[in-house]
């Protein structure tokens, strides 16, 4: 435990954002997750809404700094190709 006063305020302010950090990063798991097993269904509705909900959280997440936005990018661009291979 820190001596200064400060540095154990910080200890704590760090301890919640790493638990915030770490719910947001498995929520955004989980809707990637969903994504991919609509796409592995071959459910083209589902996988469409599924998209659209995993996009605006991966966009969500490169605003909070959760990932970077070139990862956030990447991850965006691997679904779009998945959702368009659906359509063949």
């Amino acid at each position: 435990m820190p001596n200064i006063k400060s540095s154990s305020k910080r200890v704590l302010i760090a301890k919640a954002r790493n638990a915030s950090n770490k719910s947001r990063k498995s929520a955004l798991k989980t809707d990637l997750k969903k994504f991919d097993a609509a796409v592995a269904q071959g459910d083209r509705e589902a996988a469409e809404s599924a998209y659209k909900v995993a996009v605006k959280a991966v966009d969500k997440a490169a605003g909070k700094k959760l990932i970077h936005k070139n990862n956030a990018a990447n991850k965006k661009s691997a679904m779009t190709v998945k959702l368009n291979a659906m359509a063949r």
